[in-house]
């Protein structure tokens, strides 16, 4: 069982493994940002332009409800109406929009960090002072 344990703790604390974990942090951080911009900035200013309300609150009500009609998604729920809420997906597609655009750039800039390291010149290292000497005893040779 030690052995498993050793193993374990050994792939555990590779450098990828942890770059990867604090990745997956970062990344579920900034989608709740991101959610936050769309659905508190973004797309009040949209349901402005088309419908006058937030788009998250945009549903069709397809059965249920008796024939009421509903002002908002959550009374449409609660009353147990089935509603199609698609003004939560138009969220989501405009979140995931965003999130997928800034990690492109994100990549994008890393790639071309990389290449710029690759493009590079390397400067020659020095030469050892052994290999110095005996060039210049060759060159006086030839002399």
């Amino acid at each position: 069982m030690s052995g498993f344990l050793k193993e374990f703790k050994e792939f555990a604390m590779k450098g990828n493994m942890i770059d990867l974990a604090v990745g997956f942090v970062l990344g579920a951080a900034f989608k709740s940002v991101v959610n936050t911009i769309v659905t508190n900035i973004i797309m009040p200013i949209v349901g402005i332009f088309g419908t006058g309300s937030n788009m998250a609150d945009r549903f069709l009500v397809l059965s249920g409800g008796d024939g009421q009609t509903f002002t908002s998604l959550a009374q449409a729920q609660e009353a147990g109406a089935n509603v199609i809420s698609y003004g939560v997906l138009i969220d989501e597609l405009i979140s995931f929009t965003i999130l997928a655009f800034v990690l492109f750039m994100i990549v994008k800039g890393i790639n071309s960090l990389k290449k710029a390291e690759e493009a590079a010149p390397e400067t020659p290292a020095e030469p050892p002072k052994q290999e110095v000497l005996l060039e210049e005893i060759r060159d006086l040779l030839k002399r």
